[in-house]
Formats: structure tokens, C-alpha cells, sequence
């Protein structure tokens, strides 16, 4: 019998595609692995080379680092299980008839496919302790005597970051459900309704588990580009006030401008495999599947 000849040009076709994520993706990951091994700073260019494990050293002993690790935990948390729980309520609205719902789907998207850099500047403005909208209107209708600095006090200013990330999230949660939930047969709905079941029966033993893989899917991105987000909390706080609303990749941001490369990719490794971890217990299930 003679062996099947492998043909070459499938090869040859993705090459270039696997070449540019080589060059935009692993060159850059590999590079900042290495980088973390070594005293890679900027400012002092004639003493950069190889230190072993000092940098993850100094990262177990820098008391920023955990603040920041606490902060991220707590961002994360209330970031993403409120973006889940608001878009999976719209998602179910969306999924009801009702005239003008298209409209509704297209405008819904805006918060999404708004740049964090303008979502940050919108929500500075928003919760701005001088001219912001929203002491105005607390104000007006007299919950409050006089105006919050929201985002200078260190009580208030992480909560008001986390506002402005969950509006930004609500739309990714509501049309990824909403297309599970469209692909749900009805027919288990009819059977369910036959059998006299309540609404909540149907949300927890019909729609809760057929999304569940969806439900797992899209929080784990959704914790993984929140983990790693920058662009709204500095152009909303800068990690401030005195660091209160500054996270890991924040922390990581503004020591790679101190050009203390070596120190802030050894961060940016342990939030990579932090990261990781979280997409295990996924990776294990969906082997057990195959």
C-alpha cells in the first residue's frame, strides 16, 4: 500500500499568516521572558544583563506589587460578574420579540466598540468632582449636599472605575448569550410549559445549562482582557488616588514608562501565567469532551 503524499501547498499558504503571529505574538512573549531574567533598565543602559531570578525576587518583597495583585482581584471580581449578570438580563430582554428590537441590538453595541481611551476620558468627565453630569444630577434631585470627588478619594475611585469597564463589557456578555440562546430548540421550552414548569424552573434547568459552555467561554475572555486592561483606568485615575484604584497591568504599564523593562516583564510573566491558570480547569474539561 502506498503512503498518502503530502502535499505542500497548504504549508505554503499559511505560512505568511503563521509568520506575522510569530512576529507580532511569540518574538514579542519570548522576548519579554528573557527580558525578565535580566536588569533591563533604560536608565542605566551600561549595567543591563543577566540577574537570574532578582526581578521575581524584588516582586515577592515589593509591597506595591500586592496591593496592586489585591486590587486587580477585587477589579476582576466585581468587573466581570456584573458585566455577566447585566448582560445576561439584556440578552434575555433582546431575545423576546418586540418591534424596533434590531435597532436595539445595533445601538447595544456602542459602548462595545468604543475605544477604553474615550470610554476612560466619558467616565472622567462623568464622575469629574467640579463639572461632572453625575454630581449635577445627584444634586438636582438632592441624594447629596455637595459634590463627590469620585475619582480623587481612594474609597470611591476603584468603584467608579469598575462602573465604567462593566458599561463598556454588558454588550460582549448580551450578544454572545443572546446567540446561545437563540440556538436553545423551543421545543424543550413547550415540553417544560406541558409539564406545568415555573419560569425560574426553566432558567435553571434549560437555559442556565444549555449556555453553560458559552457562559464559561465568554467570562474566561472576559476575565483575561479585563485582568489585562489599561486604557480606562489611566485615563480615568492613573492608578490613583495614593494607588487605590491601580491594578497589576496598570502597575506593569507605569513601570515599563520608568523604562524598568526587566522589572515590569517579569510582572507582566507572573500575570501571564496567573492568567493561565484560570483557562484550566476549561482546557481539562474540553479534553475530557474530545
Amino acid at each position: 500500500m502506498s503512503k498518502k503524499r503530502v502535499q505542500p501547498w497548504p504549508y505554503l499558504l499559511i505560512a505568511p499568516a503563521l509568520l506575522f503571529v510569530a512576529s507580532v505574538i511569540f518574538v514579542p512573549v519570548l522576548n519579554a521572558i528573557i527580558m525578565s531574567f535580566q536588569n533591563y533598565d533604560l536608565r542605566r543602559p551600561q549595567n543591563i544583563g543577566f540577574i537570574g531570578l532578582e526581578n521575581y525576587g524584588a516582586i515577592m518583597a515589593d509591597r506595591e506589587f500586592w496591593s496592586s495583585l489585591g486590587n486587580t482581584a477585587v477589579w476582576v471580581l466585581f468587573a466581570v460578574g456584573l458585566q455577566f449578570v447585566f448582560g445576561f438580563i439584556f440578552a434575555l430582554l433582546l431575545n423576546k420579540p418586540f418591534r424596533g428590537r434590531g435597532v436595539i441590538r445595533s445601538v447595544s453595541l456602542i459602548p462595545w466598540v468604543t475605544p477604553g481611551v474615550l470610554i476612560g476620558l466619558m467616565w472622567r468627565w462623568i464622575f469629574d468632582g467640579n463639572f461632572g453630569v453625575l454630581n449635577d444630577l445627584l444634586l438636582r434631585i438632592g441624594l447629596i449636599q455637595e459634590k463627590i470627588p469620585f475619582l480623587a478619594q481612594t474609597t470611591t475611585a476603584l468603584p467608579a472605575v469598575i462602573v465604567a469597564i462593566i458599561w463598556q463589557g454588558i454588550p460582549f456578555f448580551a450578544l454572545m448569550l443572546l446567540a446561545g440562546l437563540q440556538g436553545i430548540p423551543g421545543e424543550l421550552y413547550e415540553a417544560a410549559d406541558i409539564d406545568g414548569a415555573s419560569g425560574t424552573q426553566k432558567l435553571f434547568r434549560i437555559t442556565i445549562p444549555s449556555l453553560k459552555n458559552t457562559i464559561y467561554v465568554t467570562t474566561l475572555l472576559r476575565i483575561i482582557w479585563v485582568a489585562n486592561s489599561v486604557d480606562v483606568i489611566y485615563n480615568m485615575t492613573e492608578g490613583g488616588p495614593a494607588k487605590s484604584s491601580q491594578t497589576l497591568s496598570v502597575y506593569i504599564f507605569l513601570k515599563g514608562n520608568q523604562l524598568n523593562l526587566g522589572y515590569s516583564s517579569a510582572m507582566a510573566v507572573l500575570l501571564a501565567i496567573m492568567l493561565s491558570l484560570v483557562a484550566v480547569p476549561y482546557l481539562r474539561q474540553m479534553f475530557r469532551q474530545n
